[in-house]
């Protein structure tokens, strides 16, 4: 195969990314509604007919953009959770931290933060995005804790409140990052903010040690 056949193919295989890095500049700056898919073809340098043989449509794009940056994170997380062995509290940090870093503060938590803006618009698109980032991370989550109170670490607790209780923080911190931090710092960096809610929460979480339970139980 001749130098420039090799250049041809390395360029055809390499598009499909170059597409879903195009795609995601453009719904960062103009967000998905006002994103036309012949903006995503001159972007990435192609013709609107080589982004359609990849991606037939607008949705495909993003669906594609969410499957590659959001999805797989969280399966990959979840390998992580089925392989742990031990205490599930350092477990939980380890991974909230490692979304902050991954897609909270990274051009995927501006993806994140136009579905929740314009899922009122694109219902197809908000359910597809339930499926495969909400529920999902939730499940991951509710898991983690069920297992910790079934071990004895957490005390008993409501699931779901305390899932909400670890995703609402960081929803939070996302949409500020991707909205107001533009321009309005906070005093406080977020991976502090991220620290204290994380220790808070997972020290509410903690079951208290057996004798001292024993000794409440006994004064009682």
């Amino acid at each position: 195969m001749t130098v420039v056949a090799l250049t041809r193919q390395r360029r055809k295989e390499a598009r499909p990314q170059e597409l879903l890095d195009a795609a995601v500049a453009l719904f960062l700056e103009k967000g998905f509604a006002a994103t036309r898919s012949e903006e995503v073809a001159a972007r990435a340098g192609v013709s609107k007919g080589t982004l359609y043989r990849y991606y037939p449509s607008k949705e495909d794009l993003f669906k594609a953009v969410v499957r590659e940056n959001l999805s797989a994170p969280i399966a990959e997380s979840a390998q992580l959770a089925a392989q742990h062995r031990g205490a599930i509290a350092p477990l939980l940090q380890q991974m909230m931290k490692a979304w902050w870093a991954r897609v909270g503060e990274g051009v995927m938590g501006g993806i994140s933060k136009i579905m929740l803006v314009e899922a009122r618009n694109f219902p197809e698109l908000a359910a597809f995005y339930a499926e495969e980032v909400i529920e999902p991370s939730q499940a991951l989550l509710s898991r983690l804790v069920e297992q910790g109170v079934r071990s004895g670490e957490f005390r008993a607790a409501p699931v779901e409140a305390v899932v909400q209780m670890l995703i609402a923080p960081l929803m939070h911190l996302m949409l500020h990052e991707h909205s107001f931090g533009a321009v309005c710092r906070p005093t406080m960096s977020a991976e502090a903010l991220l620290e204290a809610q994380m220790t808070l929460l997972l020290d509410g979480l903690r079951a208290p040690p057996a004798a001292c339970a024993g000794s409440v139980a006994a004064g009682a």
